[in-house]
């Protein structure tokens, strides 16, 4: 039974990368440098007043093993975005994001103004700026997953308001949330949070971005991984990030300090990643990602191993394929997934 199932997994896998890896040769056979119909897309729905943006993905994920690692054996979709944003007279802007996944659901409404390059403040529902792997959006991600530390510390958007600005290669936020993440209440306690970073250029044309961020929650029976947290939970960690022609990698440190009902003690949790890769081609990229979650008090410690495959076929079709290791303590899992995606 089992050299059947894994027969029928590996049959599906194999369908998936040809009729992906197909349709990017033809795509690539067309447009290898001039693009006329995305050309035509931006002149229709690009501009500095009103910019129209889309993301589609279409997943495929599957589990090596008789268990239910990774979503099972699926396809799927990831994100189904629809975003407008731009820039109005007199120094203020807009951005709205909805997802389509399963229903019309708001990720981003917030109204902004921007005085300088130095000082700029925007009040709604957002990316708070805390977490290198949150900012990137989902289309933009190193892989397929973002790295577990998004959603077990922190949530991916908060209301409130934040400032932000640059000085030279010096860049800064401040905010104030609700903390609740996107469920729209409050119990009249605020998230307070702060990122500084430097940017230093280096010598082979490369940059480094360093910083630390960190933010004090004071909501009380927050979700936080599986436990809850009674309030004042205190967030705090590091980050770097370095690219260069080839090569490009990122680490990142991110803690969470609570009190909880649930355990006899205070928990901390704690999340890191290392991502390495290399620019093999101007289309592709190979990427590997250690990625460690662990709880202190509730003694849970877990390592996930990511080997990851990224194709640009044109400026708005993509590909990624992951290959996961999962080790929990006892526990070993893996797992393949895929993401086919478009994004204008």
């Amino acid at each position: 039974m089992m050299i059947y199932r894994s027969k029928k997994i590996l049959t599906a896998i194999l369908s998936f990368l040809l009729c992906s890896v197909g349709a990017l040769t033809a795509q690539n056979a067309q447009a290898q440098e001039n693009e006329p119909l995305a050309d035509e897309m931006r002149n229709l729905l690009k501009s500095e007043s009103f910019n129209v943006g889309l993301l589609l993905q279409s997943t495929a994920d599957f589990t090596l093993q008789d268990d239910n690692f990774n979503g099972g054996n699926s396809f799927g979709l990831g994100a189904t975005r629809l975003k407008i944003n731009g820039n109005v007279d007199g120094g203020f802007n807009y951005n709205l994001q909805m997802d389509f996944r399963r229903s019309a659901s708001v990720f981003d409404a917030a109204i902004g103004y921007r005085k300088s390059e130095g000082f700029g403040i925007k009040a709604g529902l957002q990316k708070p700026d805390i977490g290198l792997d949150l900012q990137p959006n989902p289309g933009n991600t190193d892989f397929i997953n973002r790295a577990r530390l998004i959603g077990t510390i922190l949530d991916s958007r908060e209301l409130g308001v934040s400032a932000s600005g640059a000085f030279d290669n010096f860049d800064y936020t401040v905010s104030v949330f609700n903390g609740t993440g996107r469920s729209l209440g409050n119990d009249d306690h605020f998230m307070f949070a702060a990122k500084g970073a430097f940017t230093i250029d280096l010598e082979n044309d490369g940059t480094l971005y360093l910083g630390a961020n960190g933010g004090l929650n004071g909501t009380e029976n927050e979700p936080v991984g599986f436990l809850t947290s009674q309030g004042d939970r205190l967030i705090y960690g590091a980050f770097l990030d370095y690219e260069s022609d080839n090569w490009f990698g990122a680490a990142e440190l991110l803690m969470s300090s609570f009190e909880t009902n649930q355990l006899p003690n205070d928990e901390t949790i704690s999340g890191a990643y290392v991502t390495v890769g290399n620019n093999v081609t101007e289309k592709d990229q190979l990427l590997a990602r250690v990625d460690h979650i662990s709880y202190s008090e509730a003694d849970v410690s877990s390592n996930l191993f990511v080997l990851g495959w990224n194709h640009q076929a044109t400026s708005v079709i993509s590909l990624q394929v992951n290959a996961l290791a999962q080790f929990d303590d006892n526990e070993e899992y893996f797992g393949l997934s895929g993401s086919f995606q478009f994004q204008f």
